[in-house]
């Protein structure tokens, strides 16, 4: 039975969008469905803004960063979410989640891929919850923080991108002596810059999910390093990474935890830790450590510290190879589901297969686990770096 596939994507961009859109588009086409591009998310999903796509028109579209159907970061259910009362807040999603579904009568679609992370699958998982509406999710998050896929798409390929940035600025780093704290992305989870951070040697790693002390993570670390004679220095920072409250109140001279706990909140109650900029924080604490200055001198060593912010950047440019495939394979998969009247589910990457899980499963954040051998890898180059010469 010939079908018409409405899909979207929301939330941040990333290396492979256009690569699952893509093998959505190869398998409709070879199914004789239709596929109806909604642009800008969950907006447009709202505002009827679709058009058809045809893949004739869109050659190897899997090689083109970015997503051509645009994205955004709105909420159906923001209004609901603020809402104290959790039984009068559960009915008010219920709700939306039902009046959400009944757009597919008007956007002219029988079913819906929805392409996003753990907010855009959450508003997915609602609808499907609470109104049955025939969707299928695919998850996209360069921070690879959903839990029931190994890897994400465009993760390998952010990676790569900070993974070559700092290569370059420890180049920079050495020759003038310098301490950069190098900001990366991630809110809540700490894979991308633990990853990248390993990758290219960073001396210190501060991750969002082990709060960092100031004076033990940072302050000694540099000091036992200038001793070891290291004359240049890479700290990578989450931008999620904060201090403990002891540190905080204790080490801390530009922010309380006031600045924190009043940052601004997206459309789904995150707060925007971007605009704390923990990396300029650092970078004016420890400029403020006239103790810290006279030890570099005693060892003979230039004290200058900067700040270099990844942002979105680690968006940019075009999928690595990696994540082209693994776009095309969830894409595929999806349109599969969607052909054999299969919903309510999440496509992921378990080993070498594309499974499925349900969308609420799917939904759910992965952080680094505490126990994680990449943790003890971080502190083993941590430690060994430290170490006085031979």
């Amino acid at each position: 039975m010939k079908k018409t596939i409405g899909v979207l994507t929301g939330g941040g961009d990333c290396p492979g969008l256009n690569s699952v859109l893509y093998g959505i588009l190869l398998k409709a086409m070879d199914n004789k469905h239709t596929v109806i591009g909604i642009e800008k998310g969950w907006k447009g999903y709202l505002q009827n803004l679709t058009r058809e796509l045809e893949i004739t028109k869109l050659d190897d579209l899997h090689t083109i960063g970015g997503t051509i159907l645009y994205t955004s970061r709105t909420n159906p259910y923001k209004e609901a979410k603020r809402i104290k009362d959790p039984t009068e807040r559960q009915r008010q999603i219920e709700i939306t989640a039902k009046k959400m579904a009944s757009q597919f009568k008007t956007l002219g679609i029988d079913a819906l891929i929805a392409i996003g992370g753990d907010d855009t699958l959450g508003v997915a998982a609602a609808m499907h919850q609470y109104a049955g509406a025939k969707i299928v999710g695919v998850p996209k998050t360069i921070d690879n923080d959903l839990s029931s896929t190994d890897y994400t798409f465009g993760f390998w390929s952010a990676i790569q991108l900070a993974s070559n940035t700092m290569d370059n600025i420890t180049t920079t780093s050495r020759s003038h002596q310098r301490i950069f704290v190098v900001e990366v992305m991630g809110r809540d989870a700490g894979w991308l810059t633990l990853v990248s951070g390993i990758s290219t040697g960073a001396d210190i790693i501060l991750i969002p999910e082990r709060p960092f002390d100031f004076e033990t993570d940072i302050v000694n670390v540099l000091k036992e390093r200038v001793q070891a004679e290291r004359k240049h220095h890479i700290i990578a920072c989450s931008e999620g990474a904060v201090p403990t409250k002891e540190s905080l109140k204790r080490d801390f001279k530009t922010i309380t935890a006031e600045t924190i706990e009043k940052l601004p909140k997206d459309d789904f109650g995150n707060p925007l830790l971007s605009k704390l900029n923990m990396s300029k924080i650092i970078v004016r604490e420890l400029s403020l450590r006239d103790d810290l200055k006279t030890f570099f001198r005693k060892y003979q060593a230039e004290f200058e510290v900067r700040d270099v912010v990844l942002g979105h950047t680690m968006r940019a440019g075009t999928p690595s190879s990696f994540d082209r495939i693994l776009g095309l394979r969830l894409g595929a998969k999806a349109a599969q589901l969607v052909q054999e009247d299969r919903y309510g589910l999440m496509v992921c990457l378990h080993g070498e297969n594309i499974e499925t899980v349900t969308l609420t499963a799917g939904a759910k954040k992965k952080l680094v686990p505490l126990d994680s051998d990449l943790l003890e890898l971080r502190d083993l180059i941590t430690r060994v770096k430290c170490e006085s010469r031979l």
